[in-house]
């Protein structure tokens, strides 16, 4: 378990002790308990209202339409200029062989 000193204004040390003692805990319990609960919230998934969901899937279908119209040779030309960059650890070689196969089947 890691450890750590904290220096906090006293008014905040003094609203955390109320606050722990309230709940019947620790000081430290209360603060690690707070900050679970923060860093917890920010990786919950939030379902979205289904017009929403419509919304940004048309958004995406119109996006997509809008790039299927870039010819081969501009598509080439966009590639051959653009800043490498390291792939996606789940880029496989096999995703990678079935995406040229794609782009091959599409350009002939």
């Amino acid at each position: 378990m890691g450890r750590f000193t904290l220096r906090l204004p006293e008014t905040l040390h003094n609203e955390l002790e109320n606050r722990a003692q309230q709940e019947g805990v620790s000081l430290n319990q209360y603060i690690v308990y707070m900050l679970t609960r923060q860093v917890a919230s920010t990786y919950t998934i939030q379902v979205l209202p289904e017009k929403t969901v419509r919304e940004q899937k048309a958004s995406y279908e119109r996006l997509l339409d809008s790039l299927g119209e870039a010819s081969l040779e501009r598509t080439k030309a966009f590639l051959a200029e653009r800043e490498p960059a390291e792939p996606d650890k789940g880029l496989t070689d096999e995703v990678v062989a079935r995406l040229k196969k794609r782009i091959e089947e599409s350009s002939a």
